[in-house]
């Protein structure tokens, strides 16, 4: 059984940044892949961005490609999304998740263990 908890979220301007930061316990970290999805109010989950065991993969949503990155730190057991320029937008509560088997970073449906969320909220 994996556990993990995200962290780092909070209320900032338009423009501004925040790293989010995901640590796993419970299990083998390197042995999962892991994704980051975020949820608006009255809206579905909605796929961010996922990295790959070693991380040598990375996969973006479009609304994020080139302001958002993920990253990992298999000693540390714990994963990050950097977010930069934020926008009123990315507004939402953000979770990460740990996938054994890698094959569909995109698709939540995939992923065996999902942390408690961290609320984002950008102000314009």
């Amino acid at each position: 059984q994996v556990q993990l908890v995200e962290s780092g979220g909070g209320l900032v301007q338009a423009g501004g940044s925040l790293r989010l930061s995901c640590a796993a316990s419970g299990g083998t970290f390197s042995s999962y892949a892991m994704g980051w999805f975020h949820q608006a109010p009255g809206k579905e989950r909605e796929f961010v961005a996922a990295i790959s065991r070693s991380g040598s993969s990375t996969y973006y949503a479009d609304s994020v490609k080139g302001r958002f990155t993920v990253s990992r730190d298999n000693a540390k057991n714990t994963v990050y999304l950097q977010m930069n320029s934020l926008k009123p937008e990315d507004t939402a509560v953000y979770y990460c998740a740990a996938d054994y088997t890698g094959r569909l970073p995109r698709i939540d449906s995939t992923y065996e263990y999902w942390g408690q969320g961290t609320q984002v909220t950008v102000s314009s």
